[in-house]
């Protein structure tokens, strides 16, 4: 009976001895980025620019592997079933983690429990823009003939969902205005810049080049404080919103479980690539400020992301697919 006892106190000594090991080596095989958007997306060339630094740095396969769906939900889903090893990790928008869970109802994840943060890398802030024949010269304007105009004027998103959407139907519950929402898949400024709709709240990486070229005039950042990108441009908060912030973010997540010491490699890695001198040009470029934060501080942003949008998607009556 010692012996045996003896043997399975050996065996658990080894296997948490050959544990540590490999979260000591780690990474020592290929690792994957799972994408929940299509290829070329905003959300697929961030992560491929993080997985050739991990690549680079590590010695070891990174890939990128897109799994489209339901707003990045299919990824999320997959993530969460996954071996929690640090083999598997997801490059996530904040759509599909803290949108999802309160705009679709047969979501099966729980992105506090299901998902461990490693850090949020990168804030991408939303651009209020209007054609050029609009007459308002700012944001406050330009609510001023919303409300003079009740339900006349209208604002262009990428689509019924997006956190452009969702951030609109805040501005306008703050505000007290009636704005038709049009929600796009594919040329969404063609129909602003011909006047056929009022506005549009896009990302800023694709929309600023419009505005530098006067073809649209830019009134607004969803940022909290002034972007670097467009310092120019006011803050939705500075317009009459004190507080406001509506912005798309992507960060690095594990699944749940997975060793501290794997995720803590893991956030050191994201910072080096945020903090690497040649690629601040291309995230510029790109509209997107550098973030950087610890896995409890992203763990925190999601938790009141989840409860800031759930309280909109529920006022607005919003619901997947309109």
């Amino acid at each position: 009976m010692k012996a045996s006892r003896a043997v399975v106190a050996a065996l658990w000594t080894l296997l948490a001895a050959s544990g540590v090991c490999a979260q000591a080596n780690y990474p020592d095989r290929p690792v994957r980025i799972i994408v929940g958007f299509t290829p070329g997306s905003a959300t697929d060339i961030t992560a491929r620019i993080f997985a050739q630094k991990f690549n680079e740095s590590w010695n070891v396969p990174v890939t990128v592997e897109n799994i489209p769906g339901s707003g990045g939900a299919v990824a999320a889903e997959r993530l969460a079933k996954a071996v929690p090893d640090g083999t598997t990790l997801m490059w996530g928008a904040n759509g599909a983690i803290t949108i999802n869970p309160s705009l679709q109802s047969r979501v099966s994840y729980d992105p506090v429990t299901d998902f461990a943060p490693i850090s949020l890398a990168l804030r991408m802030a939303s651009l209020i823009a209007i054609n050029n024949e609009v007459p308002a010269k700012d944001l406050p304007e330009l609510l001023a003939l919303a409300k003079a105009r009740p339900g006349e004027l209208s604002y262009a998103t990428p689509g019924a969902g997006t956190p452009q959407h969702i951030g609109g139907e805040l501005l306008k519950m703050l505000a007290g205005v009636d704005i038709i929402h049009v929600p796009y898949r594919g040329a969404v400024y063609t129909d602003v810049i011909g006047g056929r709709v009022t506005m549009v709240w896009g990302n800023s990486g694709s929309l600023l080049p419009l505005v530098r070229e006067r073809k649209l005039r830019g009134l607004a950042v969803t940022s909290l404080a002034r972007s670097p990108t467009i310092p120019e441009l006011p803050t939705v908060a500075e317009s009459g919103f004190p507080g406001f912030e509506a912005t798309s973010w992507f960060a690095l997540l594990a699944p749940a479980g997975t060793p501290a010491p794997i995720i803590a490699k893991v956030q050191r890695a994201t910072l080096a690539v945020l903090n690497d001198p040649d690629l601040q040009p291309r995230f510029a470029q790109l509209g997107l400020d550098p973030v950087g934060s610890s896995p409890a501080e992203l763990g925190a942003t999601i938790k009141s992301d989840i409860a800031k949008w759930a309280k909109v998607i529920a006022q607005a009556g919003i619901k997947a697919g309109e």
